[in-house]
């Protein structure tokens, strides 16, 4: 029973790895010192559907490949920490004590915010600190601020679909 179990919770952590990868790597859109993607979406739906380990393994793993792969790889170890960081700040919040998503919920929508406002917060002082100038880091918060809610859009549009079909239910009982 103990294998079954860690085998599950080892295959949902990979694939919730691969999936933030993939969806950071398909579509990237330039900003200031970086660029937009949909890996945020995937950060919060793993993260609100499996809970706080699941969000800090596949935020931080999943979007620091993203940057080894694409040529970011001075992001590398800043995107670790701040999308693990991410990851698990919204697996906290939006799992809560039932440890399973309801998407119209207040604790999803804080959960979400949260997530966005570390991200945004994280990358502009890693932005200071990488180009050594305050300014600079400031330079990303709007592109940011606009890929954290593209992201937040996404989730909860995926999300309700999910919820709506019964998918939510069925992953929650499999994690």
């Amino acid at each position: 029973m103990m294998k079954e179990h860690a085998a599950k919770y080892v295959t949902i952590n990979a694939l919730s790895i691969a999936l933030v990868c993939i969806s950071t790597m398909v579509i990237q859109i330039p900003i200031p010192l970086g660029y937009m993607h949909l890996g945020n979406t995937c950060i919060l739906l793993t993260a609100a559907m499996f809970g706080p380990g699941t969000g800090l393994l596949a935020g931080g793993i999943g979007s620091a490949m993203a940057d080894l792969l694409t040529g970011y790889t001075q992001w590398v170890l800043p995107t670790l920490l701040i999308k693990s960081v991410m990851g698990l700040v919204i697996g906290l919040l939006a799992w809560g004590s039932e440890k399973k998503l309801h998407m119209a919920s207040p604790r999803t929508l804080l959960a979400g915010v949260a997530g966005v406002a570390v991200m945004v917060f994280g990358y502009t002082a890693a932005g200071a600190v990488l180009n050594g100038s305050f300014y600079t880091g400031l330079l990303q918060v709007p592109g940011l601020t606009l890929e954290g809610v593209i992201g937040l859009a996404a989730f909860y549009a995926l999300g309700f679909v999910l919820e709506k079909a019964h998918v939510i239910r069925l992953l929650g009982r499999i994690g």
